[in-house]
């Protein structure tokens, strides 16, 4: 199954990275077109242990979503580096 993530929800915290303030992420599935809203450690464990594929879509432009840790072990999720300089995921638009 791929879901294209379509929105965030972040914190008004202070994260020395930018991607842990995302605290829900909203998406579309592919394949029947349903939609749904998971927490950012849901999305992280379907991609990571269940084999899960997430999109992050600009401008006819498809980015992977991939799981990453921090140093002390927090997970989150960022978009694989493509030929643009934003980021992907933290430049959609709240949910």
């Amino acid at each position: 199954m791929a879901i294209k993530i379509t929105c965030i929800n972040k914190d008004n915290g202070n994260h020395e990275n930018p991607n842990l303030a995302i605290t829900h992420l909203g998406w579309i599935n592919d394949a029947d077109n349903s939609k749904g809203k998971n927490t950012r450690l849901e999305i992280y464990n379907w991609i990571k242990n269940d084999g899960g594929y997430g999109y992050v879509e600009k401008n006819g432009n498809k980015v992977k979503v991939i799981t990453a840790e921090t140093a002390s072990g927090t997970k989150y999720l960022k978009t694989e580096a493509d030929s643009t300089t934003i980021n992907n995921l933290l430049s959609l638009p709240e949910c």
